[in-house]
């Protein structure tokens, strides 16, 4: 069972195994909808209801699995322009930028979207930083900046910001490339041996070893090196 609180609405997914059994969405407190609250408003709380399960489910899925199309790592850190602003670029390799798209993957299945305060302190949850150490402004900075390159949504005058279903699986197949794919290939680089072979061998164990062999011949091949790390 996996479960998603934001404030007294909550996401549930039951899974068994490799299959999914069902998803639901639970409110604790019909106020949280605002739709009303009398007995005649129930067939607009069900619809509401319906909505927060699809976009859940949405949310998950794209989570699930990420899509990079063609060009997007080349565009992301240019800079961009909302409405006549220009703004910067999205940095990967930048510690606060991947911080700030791990907390906006993180709420992009909110059912109401995410204000720039859910946004910032989820950010500190994260990262463990302080209101000083990242502050309101920078949060809006941030989110401005993802909002020049379409991974995110602000809907009219609202002041909530929507990560779409496009968004959400660009935003996880990057972080996914940045932490799962090139930092621990070029680490294995440095590493000429594997070390002891875990007890439980996965096959993404399998692919990582694969391609920890094959991208040292391509090393060798391009005349490229990968020092050790100094000792600290």
């Amino acid at each position: 069972m996996f479960k998603l609180h934001f404030g007294r609405l909550t996401g549930k997914a039951y899974t068994k195994g490799e299959r999914v059994l069902r998803f639901e969405a639970i409110v604790h407190n019909t106020a949280d909808l605002r739709c009303g609250r009398m007995i005649e408003k129930f067939p607009e709380i069900v619809t509401r209801l319906a909505g927060i399960a699809e976009r859940f489910a949405t949310a998950l899925d794209c989570v699930d699995t990420g899509f990079l199309a063609d060009g997007v790592l080349d565009q992301l850190p240019t800079g961009s322009r909302l409405g006549a602003t220009r703004i910067g670029g999205v940095d990967l390799n930048k510690p606060r930028m991947r911080d700030a798209l791990s907390a906006v993957l993180a709420l992009a299945p909110a059912p109401h979207g995410f204000t720039v305060g859910d946004f910032a302190a989820k950010v500190h949850a994260i990262t463990g930083t302080s209101d000083a150490e990242y502050t309101i402004r920078q949060a809006a900075y941030d989110l401005r900046k993802l909002r020049g390159k379409q991974l995110l949504d602000k809907p009219g005058r609202t002041r909530r910001y929507r990560v779409p279903a496009h968004a959400a699986r660009t935003i996880a197949a990057l972080l996914t490339l940045r932490d799962q794919v090139i930092a621990p290939v070029l680490a294995g680089i440095r590493s000429p041996r594997m070390g002891r072979k875990p007890k439980a061998w996965t096959s993404i164990d399998r692919d990582y070893e694969q391609i920890r062999v094959n991208m040292q011949t391509l090393f060798d091949d391009l005349a490229l090196t990968t020092p050790a790390p100094l000792a600290a």
